[in-house]
C-alpha cells in the first residue's frame, strides 16, 4: 500500500488569485511533496496543489506595496504563488517548514516532524503566545544579555539553559526534558530565534534536537533589537564601536511595539558605522532601549500596518524589514519627514558597515 504524504503544517493563509489580483483566505495544508489549498477547512477536495519539487521560496516578498507578511512560492514551471500570513511568526514558521520540505525532497529524505505539538507531545492547553508574553516581561521574564563568543559580541540575547531554567522556575515544566521540548516548540513556531552558528545549525536539523540546552548556544526574541558585533574581545572597545559612526539623522518617531501593538514615541539616532538605528526613551537616559540593524534591510512607505485600526494610525508610516526578516513599523510627523528618513535609511543600509 502506498503511504499517504504526511501533513506538516496547516492553517488559514490569504492567497492571491492566479488570474486576477484578488486575495482570498484559503485553508492551506503543507505536505511532504506539495502545498494544497482549500476554500474551507472542512472541504474534501482541494482547489489546487502546488508541487514542491524544484520550487523556490522567497521571503520577505516585496512585490505588493500595500500587503505585508507575504511570501512567494515559485515552481519549477516558473509559476508564482503568493501567500500572506497574519503575523511575522506565522509567516516565518510557514517559510521555514516549506524550505525544509523542499530540502528533504532534494536530498531524498523524509521530513523530520509532523507538527510541533504532535512531535513533542505538547498538551493542547499550552498557549505558546501567552507563554512568550511572560518570557518577555521586563521584570519576571528572561533577562537579555550581552554575550561574547569567538571574538564576537551578541547583544540582546540569552543562552539555551537560560530558557530552560526560566521555564522551570516559572513552573511551566516539571523537568529539563520537558523544558527542552517546550523550548523546541517555541523555536519551531518562531517565538525564539537562533543567534549563533551552533544554534542555527541545530534549528536546521543538523543536531539531535532543534533547540540546544547548552551554554554556548545563543537565542533571542524576534522583536528584541538583537544585533551582533565582532572582531574584538574587549567589551569596552565593542561599546565604543557601536557608536563610532557619524550621526546621519536623528529625531523622534512613533514606534509600534511588537507585543502589545501600541505606539510610543522614541528618539531615534541613525549612524552609518555600524549601520544601526538606536532608539531611546525621549524623556532621557543614555542607554538605548534597542537597536535596528540596517545592513541589507528593506525600507518602504506603507499606508497601514497589518493589524492596525484606522483610528490608531494617522498616516506617514514606513516599514523596515531587516536582513533577519524582523519587521519594524514607524510613523513620522509629516510626509516630507518620512521621505527623509526612508532615503537616509536606504543609503545607510547599502553603504554602512
Amino acid at each position: 500500500m502506498e503511504r499517504e504524504p504526511q501533513k506538516i503544517r496547516e492553517g488559514y493563509l490569504v492567497k492571491k488569485g492566479s488570474m486576477f489580483n484578488t486575495w482570498k483566505p484559503m485553508w492551506v495544508v503543507l505536505q511532504e511533496d506539495g502545498l494544497e489549498f482549500y476554500k474551507k477547512k472542512n472541504d474534501n477536495s482541494p482547489k489546487g496543489m502546488i508541487p514542491l519539487k524544484g520550487s523556490t521560496i522567497h521571503s520577505p516578498c516585496q512585490d505588493f506595496v500595500k500587503r505585508m507578511l507575504v511570501f512567494k512560492l515559485s515552481t519549477v514551471k516558473q509559476q508564482d504563488h503568493y501567500f500572506q500570513a497574519s503575523y511575522l511568526e506565522e509567516r516565518d514558521a510557514w517559510v521555514r517548514d516549506i524550505k525544509r520540505a523542499i530540502k528533504c525532497i532534494e536530498g531524498g529524505q523524509k521530513f523530520a516532524r509532523k507538527s510541533t505539538r504532535r512531535s513533542i507531545r505538547l498538551p493542547e492547553t499550552i498557549n505558546l503566545g501567552a507563554l512568550y508574553m511572560k518570557m518577555k516581561d521586563p521584570d519576571s521574564g528572561i533577562k537579555e544579555l550581552k554575550l561574547e563568543k569567538d571574538k564576537r559580541m551578541f547583544n540582546h540575547c540569552f543562552t539555551g539553559p537560560c530558557v530552560v531554567d526560566w521555564l522551570l522556575s516559572s513552573n511551566s515544566v516539571r523537568n529539563r526534558q520537558e523544558g527542552l521540548m517546550l523550548s523546541s516548540a517555541l523555536l519551531n513556531e518562531g517565538y525564539l530565534q537562533p543567534a549563533d552558528d551552533i544554534s542555527k545549525n541545530a534549528a536546521q536539523g543538523l543536531a539531535e534536537t532543534t533547540f540546544l540546552d547548552r551554554s554556548d548556544s545563543y537565542y533571542y526574541f524576534p522583536d528584541s533589537g538583537f544585533f551582533c558585533d565582532g572582531n574584538s574581545s574587549d567589551e569596552d572597545v565593542i561599546q565604543k564601536e557601536e557608536f563610532r559612526g557619524t550621526v546621519v539623522k536623528q529625531g523622534c518617531l512613533l514606534k509600534q511595539g511588537h507585543r502589545r501593538k501600541n505606539w510610543k514615541v522614541r528618539k531615534f539616532v541613525l549612524r552609518d558605522d555600524p549601520a544601526y538605528m538606536h532608539y531611546y526613551d525621549p524623556a532621557g537616559g543614555e542607554d538605548p532601549l534597542g537597536a535596528i540593524h540596517l545592513r541589507g534591510c528593506v525600507v518602504t512607505a506603507i499606508e497601514d500596518t497589518p493589524d492596525a485600526r484606522k483610528s490608531e494610525v494617522g498616516g506617514n508610516l514606513f516599514e523596515i524589514i531587516t536582513a533577519n526578516e524582523i519587521h519594524y513599523y514607524l510613523q513620522a510627523a509629516a510626509a516630507a519627514e518620512r521621505t527623509e528618513w526612508i532615503k537616509a535609511i536606504q543609503v545607510v543600509s547599502k553603504t554602512g558597515k
